[in-house]
């Protein structure tokens, strides 16, 4: 008389199942939202201001300045959304005689994570997000005939929206790092660091 024996899992099967599980039970709310709500894509308008930061030694070349722009932003699906970015900002060379003022464009296409809203009140909604994106640098001086330098960069974005119907209050923080020649005459490429603050009220469509 045969007797069947089940075969005991061994622990690394066990290990695989319960972290497949674990990411399919967080995908899963992800999912049915994006899916439920994947007909209703918007696109948004946002002006915003805050300051552009330079740190390390960048911060040794630039002074902190002003920030300001715009962004358009397609929503994919809830949980996704392509975010165009343009900003500028006046700030100043260190270690240029004559005070200069250099003048800092700043471009960019990035990609958003959106979690589904973080705190619902009806006629107000927070939404968390995070952010990946790359783009390019113009550096100008303004009264300093020389030639403008154009670097490549990337950014990490985190921050927030908190909507109002249409309207949404914008809070994010960008750490960028970027290619960075030197302004006048010639030397190496290096990378720099620096960081960009905003708010800005957005217009969902």
């Amino acid at each position: 008389m045969s007797q069947h024996h089940r075969a005991v899992p061994t622990i690394s099967t066990i290990v695989r199942r319960g972290v497949a599980g674990a990411a399919l039970l967080a995908l899963a709310p992800l999912a049915s939202v994006a899916s439920a709500q994947a007909p209703s894509t918007q696109f948004e308008l946002r002006p915003f201001v805050g300051a552009y930061i330079p740190t390390g030694d960048q911060r040794d070349l630039l002074k902190d300045a002003v920030l300001v722009g715009g962004q358009a932003s397609w929503r994919l699906v809830p949980a996704l959304a392509l975010t165009g970015t343009f900003g500028w900002s006046p700030s100043k060379d260190r270690i240029t005689a004559g005070n200069q003022t250099l003048d800092i464009y700043q471009y960019d296409v990035g990609a958003e994570l959106r979690t589904p809203s973080a705190y619902d009140a009806g006629i107000v909604d927070f939404t968390p997000f995070v952010g990946l994106g790359v783009g390019g640098r113009t550096y100008s001086y303004r009264d300093l005939d020389v030639g403008s330098k154009t670097d490549f960069d990337g950014y990490g974005a985190i921050g927030g929206d908190i909507g109002f119907g249409p309207l949404a209050l914008r809070i994010e923080g960008r750490d960028y790092v970027s290619q960075f020649k030197p302004l006048t005459g010639t030397g190496p490429t290096k990378t720099r660091n620096d960081i960009g603050l905003a708010a800005g009220i957005g217009y969902r469509f």
